[in-house]
């Protein structure tokens, strides 16, 4: 019975959660950006900007005059990447900065490197993601999809806050963007088991993480609204993007998926446009705590909303990092 529970059922939901994706992909056009301002003088951090979607949007944030940083753990391919895009941007610049999300030192190694620095923080885009990994434990013993996918980034973020604080302002805040999924609607948060220690399931743990997301993206508005601060914090859905993200996928989903790709998955740079809406459009100035879907305010799942497990998941999470709490 536990197994149909927390392998099974996570399994149907998560491709039931799909299908419903591709139906409406089938018969919706991909959002389309509106004319961003230039971003002159702001500078953005963008988590696994070495591919994908994460490309995209560090070379859509350059080309509007960020200073981009692209942090990642794949050096060569960082550098890059960056190296791509200064030679396509005259606005704006890309650099590649090294960090593990999958480890909490590496993440306050990236922290402290960055603050040396003494540069300002406009924008944050949490987009480093991975889907569908067999069982597998970090560095500090955390599930893998639990801690690259949100716990790294709700550590960054966190150590980063005040700086997002400093570097905003009323009527031009800074802004934190956290990439989500609709299969966070099949997400269920096992507080008492994030780890997925008793009854591991991949589906489950990457649905669990994406829905960790969302109730971060809603808390963190939440306080940071009640202490009047100018940052404003959003979790953004791209739908199904043709990425690397499934490379995980077994050899007959993979071969099911490539016709079905070819058709209905955006394109990288489809998926990356409401992360970029989401980071530099004017109508998203001041404001916050919303879920985006194909440029629009969408309302994620009941769950998400729920405001003792948001509150639950942000002391575990401090507990887990070892930070006070807010």
């Amino acid at each position: 019975m536990m197994w149909l529970q927390q392998v099974v059922l996570p399994l149907i939901r998560l491709y039931m959660c799909g299908i419903k994706v591709l139906l409406y992909q089938m018969f919706n056009r991909s959002f389309t950006l509106p004319v961003l301002p230039t971003q002159n003088g702001r500078v953005a951090i963008v988590t696994g900007g070495t591919r994908g979607m994460g490309l995209e949007t560090a070379r859509r944030l350059a080309s509007l005059g960020m200073h981009v940083i692209i942090a990642g753990n794949e050096r060569e391919e960082g550098t890059e990447a960056a190296r791509k895009i200064n030679e396509e941007s005259h606005e704006g610049r890309a650099e590649f900065m090294f960090m593990d999300l999958t480890s909490l030192k590496s993440v306050k190694q990236f922290v402290q490197t960055f603050r040396n620095r003494g540069l300002p923080l406009h924008v944050l885009v949490n987009n480093a993601g991975t889907m569908l990994i067999s069982e597998t434990q970090t560095e500090d013993g955390f599930e893998f999809h639990f801690c690259l996918n949100y716990l790294g980034h709700f550590l960054l973020t966190n150590l980063l806050l005040d700086l997002l604080k400093r570097s905003g302002r009323q009527g031009c805040c800074s802004r934190v963007i956290n990439m989500s999924s609709a299969t966070h609607f099949s997400g269920v948060l096992q507080m008492d088991d994030l780890n997925r220690r008793i009854c591991y399931s991949s589906h489950g743990a990457y649905s669990q993480s994406k829905l960790a997301l969302v109730l971060f993206t809603y808390h963190l508005q939440e306080q940071l609204t009640a202490g009047g601060f100018p940052v404003t914090v959003n979790a953004v859905d791209p739908g199904m993007v043709d990425t690397a993200l499934y490379d995980n996928l077994s050899s007959l989903a993979k071969l099911l998926k490539r016709p079905v790709a070819k058709i209905l998955f955006r394109t990288p740079a489809e998926g990356a446009s409401v992360t970029v809406y989401a980071a530099a459009a004017s109508e998203m100035e001041g404001v916050g705590g919303c879920y985006l879907y194909n440029g629009e305010k969408t309302q994620s799942s009941d769950l998400s909303y729920d405001p003792e497990l948001q509150v639950e998941l942000w002391k575990k999470s401090c507990e887990l990092v070892g930070l006070q709490e807010a």
